[in-house]
């Protein structure tokens, strides 16, 4: 038996390696169960070159529960350990890291790449009061030994008995981590972080993994019910993914992986943070931010690589070149995709745009790179149902929607239902308007419009329809100057909250007697108020300015000017106007209850 001191020089090292090297205790299995296939893979590798004799047997991990002596123990039947090794990896290489990780990190309160340094097995005294450590190497004539510290610089070190190779690691729970006694919280941590692991794992003498997971196999040996069902295996409750990219790229990094579209069809059901990174087939983490695009956190899927260590801190993967590389790979691979369904199966495609269509525009507003390529396959629907990209509409437009500085005019509406009198007559000028009416379009038409040259977005109910290209076509009014005056000053009365512009016209009888519309930058202003922003307080207290445009030519006006009663005069006028404010929202609080109160007087009249 041997007893020493481990060599370091700090007194005793663990309560600073449990303050500093991981933030939660349960990673402790992650890193235990790592090691235990590293020593497997190792076994396997020695075998194939001819360097371990004998049967291999069955590879497996086992992890059990000693409740009545408070132990949690997880075996291997991997390579093992001689004494010799033993003492030199848990005695001193680890150490030494451990040492080195103090001086690099000394004043900080996370580890940066703790891989760097070898201090994974180190993690069981984050929840142990004495670690013992029984194991046999594969090599001929190897003596088992038995290791055993209590978290103090002493150690022991003495031979015993065991019949195969292989390590098993016993850890005495201390009290603080009795929690690790139950089944469902082992459970638990092992579908987390080691649910696809390349060893089969067993607990509870079931398998708890998927050692060859979809994403590790090549694309020819896979058929689309295969890709289907890993996504229910990684997200049982979600419905089946729109399609699938599968990554496999070996240089100038390592990736692999799957990204799913998801289906969405509301823009409130976005949710991100559902693609989940793995090194080697070892969960690390699922906020990859910093390693997929922005726009594409909305995707769901698996990524693996290598080259991307088991604890990274955000500065890292920020500075890591090969960071800035994969993110850079995933873009092209999924525009690469969308641009080759839309060639190859366009109706599919735009079957789908309601799911698609949030992360292209979200790729168009923050990826610039992926803007140019999805020029290609942005499309619009317009309120026909027909699909549009950007150069279709162009050309479908090119003649009636350009305005008096020659930008083409692309007009939107942001709610069909609402909006469905001004689209009815644009669409009886001739207009092609299209539907932008998901949470990110706000945003998207203002960011777009800056990119697109000689482009113009403008809401259908932006103006009356002959005026919203810049191209008046106004009757002659029936009214003489006089009764346009009077009539102006019918409707120029205040509003509450509300700034109005009053404009007699000459339209044609059938148009509205009154139209309320928004001036397209005040009311895009106020839109991103409600959002919030820099500006957006000062916007969000200015009041609404509303254009109210008088169609002279309606016979009604007729009646009311020779209305004899002033006060009857005023109020079918004011109830004109409020039918016009109440089809674009605008009619709120005093104002709709004063609207309510005499639309009840009027029809009792």
């Amino acid at each position: 038996m041997q007893k020493g001191n481990i060599r370091v020089q700090t007194e005793n090292i663990f309560p600073i390696i449990k303050k500093f090297l991981y933030s939660e205790h349960d990673i402790f299995i992650r890193e235990l169960v790592s090691n235990a296939v590293d020593a497997t893979q190792k076994l396997k590798t020695l075998s194939s070159i001819g360097e371990m004799k004998g049967e291999l047997g069955e590879l497996r991990i086992d992890i059990t529960i000693d409740k009545d002596n408070k132990i949690l123990s997880i075996s291997d039947r991997g390579i093992g350990m001689t004494g010799e090794e033993v003492d030199k990896y848990l005695n001193q290489v680890a150490f030494s890291g451990a040492e080195e990780f103090l001086e690099k990190y000394k004043g900080q309160n996370e580890a940066s790449i703790i891989g760097h340094f070898g201090l994974g097995f180190y993690s069981s005294f984050m929840v142990s009061s004495k670690v013992e450590v029984i194991t046999k190497s594969f090599r001929e004539g190897s003596v088992p030994v038995r290791w055993e510290c209590d978290g103090s610089p002493e150690f022991v070190l003495e031979e015993t008995k065991k019949d195969d190779r292989g390590t098993t690691i016993l850890m005495h729970l201390n009290d603080e981590s009795v929690e690790f006694l139950e089944p469902e919280r082992i459970r638990t941590v092992l579908q987390k972080f080691c649910k696809f692991l390349p060893v089969p794992i067993f607990f509870e003498d079931k398998q708890i993994n998927n050692p060859v997971p979809a994403w590790t196999k090549k694309p020819s040996e896979l058929t689309t019910e295969d890709y289907q069902n890993f996504y229910k295996e990684l997200y049982p409750f979600s419905e089946p993914p729109l399609f699938w990219i599968h990554l496999n790229v070996d240089y100038p990094f390592n990736l692999t992986g799957i990204l799913y579209f998801p289906k969405i069809k509301q823009s409130y059901e976005i949710q991100k943070d559902k693609i989940q990174l793995y090194s080697n087939q070892v969960f690390v983490t699922d906020e990859v931010k910093d390693i997929v695009p922005e726009f594409l956190m909305l995707l769901h899927g698996v990524i693996d690589s290598p080259d991307i260590p088991l604890n990274v801190s955000r500065s890292y993967l920020q500075g890591d070149p090969n960071v800035r590389k994969i993110n850079a790979h995933i873009t092209k691979k999924v525009a690469d995709k969308l641009e080759e369904i839309f060639n190859n199966d366009r109706k599919s495609f735009e079957e789908k745009w309601e799911s698609l269509g949030l992360f292209v525009k979200y790729g168009m507003m923050t990826d610039d790179k992926f803007l140019d390529k999805a020029n290609k396959f942005f499309v619009m629907e317009d309120t026909t149902g027909k699909f549009y990209t950007i150069d279709e509409y162009k050309m479908a437009t090119e003649t009636l929607q350009k305005n008096k500085e020659g930008k083409q005019v692309v007009l939107y509406t942001t709610n069909p239902v609402q909006q469905d009198v001004f689209i009815q007559q644009a669409n009886k000028k001739g207009y092609v308007v299209v539907k932008m009416e998901t949470l990110v379009d706000a945003s998207f038409i203002n960011s777009i419009e800056m990119k697109l040259e000689n482009t113009q977005f403008v809401r259908v109910d932006a103006d009356i329809t002959e005026n919203l290209i810049d191209k008046m076509e106004s009757n002659d009014s029936v009214l003489s100057k006089e009764d346009a005056e009077r009539l102006k000053s019918l409707f120029d009365k205040p509003l509450e909250g509300m700034h109005l512009n009053v404009e007699v016209k000459g339209l044609s009888e059938d148009s509205n007697p009154v139209t309320a519309t928004r001036p397209e930058l005040m009311r895009r202003m106020k839109d991103m108020a409600a959002i919030g922003g820099g500006m957006a307080a000062w916007y969000a207290s200015m009041p609404d300015e509303v254009n109210l445009t008088v169609n002279g030519n309606h016979p009604i006006f007729k009646n009311i000017l020779n209305e004899s009663s002033q006060e009857k005069q005023e109020k079918v006028v004011r109830n004109l106007a409020d039918l016009a404010l109440l089809s674009q929202g605008l009619l709120t609080g005093n104002n709709l209850t004063s609207f309510i109160s005499r639309s009840v007087e009027l029809l009792n009249a």
